[in-house]
């Protein structure tokens, strides 16, 4: 990131929605979600996994993918 005003991306497998206060990636470490003021995706090439936005950055947050497996791994796993 730089100076909050441009963010280069990479692992980006899917963007499952945006607007110009928030944008939504799906990437290999979850669901990425960035929020902000005025965000455009400047450039997406989604077979590098590679993506860069620009605007005023104010938060990133991951969510963690779901566990998969049944009941007793996920709880003695």
């Amino acid at each position: 990131m730089e100076s909050r005003e441009k963010l280069s991306i990479c692992g980006v497998d899917d963007v499952s929605g945006f607007d110009e206060n928030l944008i939504v990636l799906t990437t290999a470490q979850g669901d990425l979600t960035v929020r902000g003021q005025g965000l455009h995706i400047e450039r997406i090439d989604l077979d590098a996994g590679q993506l860069e936005v620009r605007g005023h950055i104010q938060e990133l947050s991951y969510e963690e993918p779901a566990k998969s497996g049944s009941l007793w791994s996920r709880l003695f796993g």
